[in-house]
């Protein structure tokens, strides 16, 4: 039976992807080794990271101000990295947008560093909408937000004009949409939602917003070591970055950005027209900031749970349970799912 991936991260990725992986681990590019096994400065991978950096480039539209890094830590470790680079030393002051759990996650990290001040937050309303009202000056060194929110469903529109530098966590929605990247200075991304498997995080920086913080800041944490030695100032992670690479690939050959957001407007909209059309069910956030990529919704009557759990799984749908913290249930609409699963769990709702 074929299985419908909804799972919110690691997720699914297209299967194009999975078979070219394949063959890379067993032979790459025809030289008699593994992908896993050669060595990371052999020409054969630094091309991939070339092309894996450059074509980020492309998909974003962006110049040679910008860098493009593969890191590891995941995008946890970027709410570190990004105080630890940009905010001054001594007197430093950050302004951030709480709308989640990992806004959250990257305030308590930015609080070692310097004063942060949240501009504006949903937290007491159980993340249940994005903030507008607030504004944010050339005093703070910095503006951090998260543009889609994964457990809670909720995704930024659009982003705010702030007259300092802005930074962006686009783990969960990144190359979902056309967006003016060259609004942004820093960009960091978690790349197991649309860009490829768990063990690589992309940042995507302006080079001349650097060194200027005044902080002596740990070689392996700073983000100019990295743009000097290509992101191979270490042993990068060979594998996801070539998974990146594959999957970007198959993005800027399927129509680009463009093309992915028709997509996934579709199904979004598949999905929420049978969530208000279904009195069972309902999201968890106001309609006007409804992610396109994370559907969070819950079950309204509870005595047909064990029924709709039982239909959904036997449709082959996998991965559709809601995040611990909120309950309920998650569908994950990343780039390489198609609408036909979209369809199948729309068909399982229409029957309770």
């Amino acid at each position: 039976m074929k299985k419908h991936n909804f799972s919110a991260g690691p997720c699914i990725l297209p299967q194009e992807v999975f078979q070219k992986s394949a063959e890379a681990i067993l032979d790459f590019n025809g030289i008699g080794l593994s992908l896993l096994e050669i060595s990371h400065r052999s020409k054969d991978f630094v091309a991939v990271m070339d092309e894996a950096r450059a074509i980020i480039k492309r998909l974003m539209m962006l110049g040679d101000d910008y860098e493009v890094l593969y890191l590891g830590g995941g995008a946890s470790l970027q709410f570190a990295m990004v105080p630890f680079n940009l905010m001054k030393s001594g007197n430093g002051k950050a302004a951030y947008l709480d709308t989640g759990t990992w806004a959250a996650g990257a305030i308590k990290e930015a609080k070692k560093f310097g004063t942060v001040d949240v501009v504006g937050s949903s937290k007491s309303e159980k993340y249940s909408y994005i903030p507008r009202d607030y504004k944010v000056d050339s005093t703070y060194d910095y503006f951090h937000c998260t543009s889609n929110n994964t457990i809670y469903g909720t995704q930024m529109k659009e982003f705010p004009q702030v007259d300092t530098l802005m930074v962006c966590d686009m783990s969960s929605d990144i190359f979902s949409r056309v967006i003016d990247f060259s609004e942004f200075d820093l960009i960091y991304a978690g790349a197991q939602k649309n860009m490829g498997p768990a063990g690589v995080t992309l940042v995507v920086v302006k080079k001349s917003i650097l060194g200027k913080t005044g902080r002596d800041i740990p070689s392996i944490l700073d983000y100019q070591n990295h743009i000097d030695k290509e992101s191979m100032y270490n042993t990068p992670p060979v594998f996801p970055v070539y998974a990146t690479l594959l999957t970007l690939q198959h993005l800027e050959n399927n129509g680009g950005i463009a093309a992915a957001e028709e997509r996934n407007e579709a199904k979004a909209k598949l999905l929420y027209d049978e969530i208000e059309r279904n009195t069972l069910f309902d999201t968890f956030c106001v309609k006007e900031d409804r992610s396109l990529m994370n559907v969070s919704f819950q079950l309204l009557d509870e005595t047909k749970k064990e029924t709709f759990d039982s239909a959904w799984k036997a449709a082959g749908i996998s991965g559709l349970n809601g995040h611990r913290s909120l309950g309920g249930y998650r569908a994950s609409l990343y780039n390489a799912l198609p609408i036909e699963s979209v369809q199948v769990l729309v068909d399982v709702m229409k029957s309770l």
